[in-house]
């Protein structure tokens, strides 16, 4: 516990209590927005097991973020669709679902830290942490909320939308959604500009 709050530990003791750890997921999709959550914990608040949401089970990460939204001070999400990412780019749109969801705190956070590096488009001051999300609590949180989220979101958009197995791949670019995709064609919710550059499906 010490050790993977020693990063919000070290901040609370100068005085900087609202420390708003931030994540994404999504980026690869090619389905989907990119979506961001951001959490706020109480000085000392702690869910044991809250690490980046890649290494942790479906049922295990739906079960912590239970947990997490129960502890924390306050928790928001941020959106940017696949159309807004088509219009400008991954990281323009991740930069704006960032700032969606810092814009819906409450109360203005102290201090804002993100996984990975630096965002010009993000908007507010900012510490950014290479692999953040395995290091400090606060964006582990984060990014195991921001999982479950987008996945329920996906599993409702994939009932509208049936064929491409989104319950399952989240929109990710499996062998059942590529093959979907040659068989079926696009739907509004697919990113154009993915699937001609990362998989040259040219649809």
């Amino acid at each position: 516990m010490d050790e993977f709050l020693q990063y919000e530990q070290t901040l609370w003791s100068r005085g900087i209590q609202r420390i708003a750890g931030l994540d994404e997921v999504g980026r690869g999709s090619l389905a989907g927005p990119v979506v961001a959550a951001v959490v706020v914990m109480p000085q000392g608040g702690f869910v044991n097991g809250a690490d980046d949401s890649k290494k942790i089970s479906k049922r295990k990460r739906e079960k912590l973020s239970e947990k997490i939204l129960a502890k924390a001070s306050e928790v928001q999400f941020g959106i940017a669709s696949a159309q807004e990412i088509d219009e400008s780019n991954i990281l323009v749109a991740t930069g704006k679902a960032m700032s969606r969801a810092l814009d819906k705190l409450n109360v203005e956070p102290d201090h804002v830290v993100i996984d990975g590096l630096p965002m010009a488009s993000l908007g507010w001051d900012h510490e950014a942490v290479v692999k953040g999300d395995g290091l400090i609590h606060s964006i582990g949180c984060a990014s195991i909320v921001a999982k479950v989220f987008r996945d329920s979101l996906m599993s409702d958009l994939g009932e509208r939308n049936p064929g491409y197995g989104w319950d399952r791949n989240a929109g990710y670019g499996t062998r059942e959604h590529r093959d979907a995709l040659v068989e079926l064609g696009t739907t509004p919710h697919h990113r154009k500009t993915f699937l001609g550059h990362q998989y040259g499906l040219g649809i």
